[in-house]
């Protein structure tokens, strides 16, 4: 019997030291949060380490998460932090029962990381950043050392030692009063660092999108086929895709927020207020954005109708020229709240296309997840190399002297967009009826417009699909075709022809370095 008891109390005091670490990493972590809102939210141990993750995860790495995970990339990589950590407090909380003092030292290894996540992170501002994670690891070990020494010093009674072997009151006072202090300090924590998103709130719902002076042309009527399942022609705001590194949106107040442009070629160092820009004649533009991780007939990829600056205006005031007319810039390098760098050709830029920094997005200022208060727009290049959110930063440079965030990590250094196309519907394994089935879909090749759309049915000619109107050669074009499907099971694919001439390769290429390419096909089977 005493054997059984010895065995009952070894695993109570376990599970209770396991415990024990958990609390610590809990205290840890609310207390960082609670001391980065003395200092940014962003050097939360959480954030930052997230952040610093995404930023040493090899390229294809990134590609496989993007699209395994979508748009959930970023919960599951949240997920993953959080579970790491659960097994290390674990942990560290039964070393500590053996090694107590070991044990506790070794929460100090959170805050190592947490520190030197921190700082490190492109948009750091300093050592300043790595004090949430360096004094919440203090907090946790000190904790953890507190509670393992209620389980590891007995408690005696009328000078006899307790037989349990620990002391059970001490080690519940300590466990409730540190899980109440720890919940009270992660709740004044995020109420604190949720002020700074309240304001940026309240600033963009103050915004008041003025008139643009050089208004879109209106969609043609034509534009969107009638066809259920086919894309719309306009995305709306809350289902336009979304990719890029934050783990936490950023959330700006624009009564803050400033821009800067400078470097090689600027005679004159500008800076503008959110007003400012707000105050300048703006331009409105229907433009298609898509990113260079959207694989053959992938979602990522939007169109709306976008208000702002034009870009090539504000350079022009800053005294920079296009290389073609002699200026010493080749590159924009701009920069994002978050420390995000992206690189554009000034060609691109400055050759006459509507590249704008973007102020409003179908008729309402920017949504924060798309880049409030201002974000960057060049029609006809991938987002990396040209869709800058949260923009706060505008450098003048050269490709040979700065690698953007993205070429550092192999991908192209100019990303013009790849004609591509898409079958909408049917979608992948439908059984349609037999009949007439019509299929239908985008085509888009941003600043050269579509030409040509074509269907083959399985190993058939090719026949030309009905073009929907265009509504400028930034857009993308919708198209259908009336299918006369017959029993089995049968493969379409599409491919498109831009304004130039060119057709699509039927080569497969994967999205890393320059987009992906190749035909759309899908398998159906009709009953």
């Amino acid at each position: 019997m005493r054997t059984v008891r010895i065995n009952r109390t070894a695993l109570t005091r376990n599970a209770l030291a396991a415990l024990s670490g958990l609390l610590a990493g809990f205290a840890a972590l609310t207390v960082a949060e609670l001391v980065s809102a003395a200092v940014r939210p962003e050097a939360s141990p959480v954030t930052a380490v997230g952040g610093a993750a995404i930023d040493r995860t090899p390229t294809g790495v990134k590609d496989w998460a993007i699209r395994t995970f979508g748009e959930n990339d970023k919960i599951v990589l949240q997920l993953g932090i959080v579970v790491t950590l659960t097994l290390f407090a674990v942990a560290v909380g039964l070393l500590a029962l053996r090694h107590r003092r070991t044990g506790s030292a070794a929460v100090l290894v959170f805050g190592a990381v947490g520190t030197a996540a921190a700082v490190s992170r492109p948009d750091s501002t300093g050592f300043t950043d790595g004090l949430p994670s360096l004094v919440g690891a203090v907090a946790g070990a000190v904790l953890l050392y507190v509670l393992v020494g209620r389980l590891t010093r007995p408690r005696t009674l009328a000078g006899e030692e307790d037989e349990s072997g620990w002391d059970r009151r001490g080690f519940l006072i300590a466990a409730t009063a540190a899980a109440a202090a720890s919940t009270a300090a992660g709740a004044v924590g995020r109420a604190l660092n949720g002020r700074s998103a309240q304001d940026a709130v309240a600033s963009r719902d103050a915004v008041r999108l003025p008139d643009p002076a050089s208004p879109a042309k209106p969609i043609p009527a034509g534009a969107q086929p009638r066809v259920r399942g086919i894309s719309s022609f306009t995305t709306p705001n809350d289902d336009f895709y979304r990719v890029d590194t934050a783990l936490v949106v950023p959330k700006v107040d624009t009564n803050t927020w400033r821009l800067r442009i400078h470097g090689k070629g600027v005679r004159r160092d500008l800076e503008f207020s959110y007003q400012d820009l707000l105050d300048r004649p703006l331009i409105e533009r229907e433009i298609t954005l898509c990113c260079v991780s959207n694989e053959v007939g992938g979602p990522y990829i939007g169109h709306a109708r976008w208000i702002g600056v034009r870009l090539a205006d504000l350079l022009k005031e800053a005294g920079v020229k296009p290389p073609s007319r002699g200026g010493g810039a080749d590159q924009i390098i701009a920069r994002s709240v978050d420390g995000m760098t992206l690189g554009t050709p000034v060609e691109d830029v400055m050759d006459g296309r509507d590249a704008m920094l973007a102020l409003g997005m179908n008729g309402e200022p920017l949504p924060f997840v798309n880049g409030f208060p201002v974000r960057m727009l060049v029609p006809g290049l991938y987002g990396y190399v040209s869709a800058c959110k949260w923009i706060e930063d505008i450098e003048l440079t050269t490709f040979d002297d700065y690698d953007a965030y993205w070429v550092k990590r192999d991908w192209a250094r100019e990303a013009p967009i790849k004609t591509q196309s898409r079958i909408d519907t049917p979608k992948p394994f439908a059984r349609p009826e037999a009949g007439t089935v019509m299929v239908a879909g985008v085509a888009w090749a941003q600043h050269r417009g579509i030409e040509k759309v074509e269907i083959r049915v399985d190993d058939g000619p090719w026949k030309p699909a009905q073009l929907a109107e265009q509504a400028t050669v930034d857009t993308w074009r919708q198209w259908t075709y009336p299918w006369k499907a017959t029993p089995g099971s049968h493969t379409l694919t599409v491919r498109a022809t831009d304004g130039t001439g060119e057709t699509q390769t039927e080569k497969r290429t994967k999205t890393v370095p320059d987009g992906a390419s190749g035909w759309h096909s899908v398998v159906v089977t009709v009953d």
